[in-house]
């Protein structure tokens, strides 16, 4: 009498083989780089969860790897909490964002950015969040996983490199690295099997993203205090 092989998936769909991707249980959005979607589950960035992308430094690349994603956001607003610098105009458009799309956070304190984005998320009319920080606790990622689980927004956390080795609920983690035509990216954390070998990814050149001196008009970025987000204002 023979037997069926059963899918894990088939049992719970939080369930997959150690050898193979994951299905994914969700929505992703493409990558736009063939070479990084084959190795993701479902073939994409996943929405409404935590992606952390671990960086050297903050402006190596990260927003030139995410332009196809943000640039497929339907015209709804993008959110940057914490950016590094003032975003430039020219580099904004460059990954397909117009100014009047970018809401932009700056809090005074890590605790005021936290809870920013938490807002930001538990609103879900951005299609996207972009946040840059130093340092969350490991309570403040699960906080927010479970704001993006709620959500249909692209939820990416920006984090030094050194993070690689600490615990995250992240569905998906990725350490960024320069190389010469793009970024080396090893995937650190994904439902599947562990990926032995970085992937090169060729991104092409563009102006500077963000610049210490870039002078924008008030009226064209949203400068929003950490606080002074209420949910309504972000429809």
């Amino acid at each position: 009498m023979s037997t069926s092989t059963v899918l894990a998936e088939e049992i719970h769909p939080s369930l997959w083989r150690a050898s193979q991707l994951a299905r994914s249980r969700g929505r992703v959005v493409d990558t736009g780089y063939p070479a990084l979607s084959v190795e993701l589950p479902g073939g994409g960035w996943p929405v409404g969860a935590l992606v952390d992308l671990l960086v050297q430094q903050a402006g190596v690349g990260e927003l030139r790897l995410l332009r196809p994603a943000l640039s497929a956001g339907e015209n709804r607003p993008v959110a940057f909490v914490q950016p590094p610098h003032t975003p430039h105009g020219l580099g904004l458009s460059y990954i397909g964002l117009s100014i009047e799309r970018v809401l932009r956070v700056q809090a005074p304190r890590t605790a005021d950015a936290l809870w920013s984005a938490e807002q930001i998320l538990r609103a879900g009319s951005c299609s996207a969040l972009i946040f840059w920080t130093q340092y969350a606790k490991a309570s403040s990622l699960r906080r927010l996983h479970l704001a993006a689980q709620s959500s249909e927004t692209l939820f990416v956390m920006v984090r030094p490199l050194a993070a690689a080795q600490d615990s995250s609920p992240a569905l998906l983690r990725l350490t960024l690295r320069p190389s010469a035509d793009g970024l080396s990216v090893d995937i650190v954390k994904r439902r599947g099997p562990s990926s032995a070998t970085p992937l090169s990814i060729s991104l092409q050149p563009s102006p500077v993203l963000f610049s210490r001196h870039a002078r924008l008009p008030r009226r064209s970025l949203a400068d929003v205090a950490s606080r002074d987000i209420a949910t309504d204002t972000l429809v």
